[in-house]
């Protein structure tokens, strides 16, 4: 396998690797009162109440006001489903980079600015909500373990783009 396509293919299974994260991420938005019911139940059947009673607090607070959101307020819930939309229609700008990734590179440049901007996100928002700092570490964890595998793959595209011939301008009429 010459440089050039070996390149390629680790460009593109990190390219998939990230979308499919991307999406996961993204999709969980959509079922969340579910979610945090289900999230409750195992956290109790693993004894996390006895064990992590802050997350456990959190977990159920989060629930109550979901369970509220859904009943009384169910519109609210319609801005989880905007955030999941969003990270499906990111996603899909992946499949530029995945089909030329030199050409395209700004995609994956713009997802790490996006992953850098989770942490002032998270640190200036999360107290104005009333999440508490841990909560908020976690979700900067989202934009710090993002960034890795775009560091990655720009990493690799620029590599490619080295051994990417220049193309010949066309003469001018």
């Amino acid at each position: 396998m010459s440089d050039r396509a070996a390149l390629l293919k680790g460009i593109r299974a990190w390219l998939v690797f990230f979308v499919v994260c991307l999406v996961l991420s993204g999709a969980t938005a959509f079922p969340l009162v579910h979610e945090l019911r289900w999230t409750e139940d195992l956290l109790r059947s693993l004894s996390a109440p006895e064990h992590l009673p802050a997350l456990m607090d959190w977990i159920v607070r989060v629930r109550q006001g979901l369970d509220s959101a859904d009943a009384e307020y169910p519109f609210l819930l319609y801005g989880t489903d905007w955030l999941a939309f969003a990270h499906l229609v990111i996603a899909v700008a992946f499949y530029g980079p995945y089909r030329d990734p030199v050409r395209n590179v700004w995609v994956v440049e713009f997802g790490m600015i996006a992953c850098a901007g989770i942490i002032p996100l998270a640190l200036v928002c999360g107290p104005l909500r009333g999440i508490p700092f841990w909560w908020s570490v976690i979700d900067m964890a989202f934009g710090v373990f993002g960034v890795i595998p775009l560091y990655a793959v720009r990493k690799k595209i620029k590599r490619l783009e080295a051994l990417t011939p220049n193309p010949v301008p066309a003469p001018a009429v």
